[in-house]
């Protein structure tokens, strides 16, 4: 008798993206923004395990948690509030145990405690004038103190601010980023633009000094920042229609942006983008389908400087609202995720040899994997080895044929979920 050698292989099939975050914004924390702070489970939500566990099994692997600043901390340089606190905790530590990313996203406008008839561009509230750039600080200070040995957890700094001076916007950024640096954090941070962090708006001027030189003055110690930018692709890029420009426009939009990153070598991150899903299909004016494709595709095609994305958006009080990527009610996807699911990388196994002739693979959620042998590399079939094995981020073992065969190849091939 004679024992087979063992060589591994791997295959993943349908690797169609590289970059390393692909998600979808979770909403609910931050409604209710004319009540501040507000009643919890009235003006406001969080959303729940069972929405993660059902975008993990798509192998979505990031969400953006989208909350308000007013709740978390009610007065300026103040202790958190200690139940508001729970309930951000609850979800963000329950959600990076299971392996997926939180990126933290303050949805204030760059603001705290506005006008509630403007609540997204009053000057009323606005951080680095009407509010010290030093309550900013002390903010993500403690944030930061609070999540710095949890390496799944992104600092957004802000959601979309807009209507200021965006040299202003830029001190103020600066000021928090050295205070978490300070606290001992050395996680990724999201720095966003003026003028609502367009990217089809980073070079112009309308708003004041551009983002694409301004934000040229954005300084990390840690140097682990990358910029975050939202793109609709309706006709004024609000994403409040229900219809979009073109099947091209998503990439239209993008690609100034792309261009900067490269030439300034930085990093960017799409942090809200969406079209309509009543336009995702094969209908005549149904475009939606070939505009994120081409948008998507151009950021893969541009995994060296993009980071990732996350949709807009899902969360438990959307209801019908048209973008949401909740399942419907019948249970089932939304026309969106069809398109998004060929973008979610397939995760390559590292497989890991045991006593016992057995191997051994973390398998992803939202992935299928089947192992396969084979005994000559040169005219040889693959086979199956054992049954598909369906990914719940669990530790997957397979037992080899080892005896008086001939060698034996193995490999563990990798395809997306149904």
């Amino acid at each position: 008798m004679r024992l087979s050698i063992v060589v591994f292989a791997l295959l993943a099939v349908n690797l169609s993206a590289e970059v390393r975050y692909t998600g979808v914004n979770l909403s609910g924390a931050e409604f209710g923004a004319t009540v501040l702070p507000g009643t919890y489970n009235v003006n406001y939500t969080y959303p729940n395990q069972t929405e993660v566990d059902y975008f993990r099994s798509k192998g979505l692997n990031i969400f953006r948690l989208c909350f308000r600043w007013e709740r978390l901390q009610q007065t300026t340089n103040a202790n958190f509030n200690s139940t508001e606190l729970s309930r951000l905790h609850s979800f963000v530590s329950t959600t990076t145990a299971k392996g997926i990313y939180v990126i933290l996203d303050p949805h204030n406008f760059q603001r705290y405690y506005p006008d509630t008839s403007n609540f997204q561009s009053s000057s009323q509230g606005l951080v680095g004038s009407a509010v010290p750039d030093s309550a900013f600080v002390d903010f993500w200070s403690r944030l930061a103190s609070i999540y710095k040995t949890n390496d799944h957890v992104i600092y957004n700094l802000m959601n979309e601010p807009n209507s200021m001076p965006t040299e202003q916007l830029v001190t103020s950024e600066n000021a928090a980023i050295t205070g978490i640096r300070a606290a001992g954090a050395t996680n990724l941070i999201l720095v966003p633009g003026n003028a609502w962090t367009g990217a089809w708006t980073w070079q112009n001027n309308y708003y004041g000094t551009p983002n694409a030189q301004a934000m040229l003055n954005i300084v990390d110690s840690g140097n682990n920042f990358a910029f975050d930018v939202h793109q609709y692709l309706d006709s004024d890029g609000s994403g409040s229609h229900t219809n979009i420009v073109s099947a091209t426009i998503g990439l239209e939009r993008l690609i100034n942006f792309t261009a900067w990153l490269k030439v300034n070598n930085r990093k960017g991150f799409l942090g809200e983008f969406a079209v309509p899903n009543a336009i995702i299909g094969p209908g005549p004016s149904q475009n939606g389908d070939e505009a994120l494709t081409n948008m998507l595709s151009h950021i893969q095609n541009n995994s060296d400087i993009w980071l990732g994305w996350t949709w807009w958006a899902a969360g438990p009080w959307w209801g019908n609202y048209m973008f949401t990527l909740e399942k419907t009610a019948g249970g089932a996807d939304q026309p969106a995720m069809a398109v998004l699911k060929s973008f979610i990388p397939v995760p390559v196994p590292v497989l890991a040899l045991k006593p016992g002739n057995q191997f051994q693979f973390i398998a992803a959620s939202g992935f299928v994997y089947q192992a396969q042998v084979i005994s000559n590399l040169v005219g040889g079939a693959w086979s199956n080895q054992g049954s598909a094995i369906t990914g719940n981020g669990q530790i997957a073992t397979v037992n080899m044929s080892i005896g008086a065969g001939p060698l034996g190849f193995y490999r563990v091939q990798a395809t997306h979920a149904p």
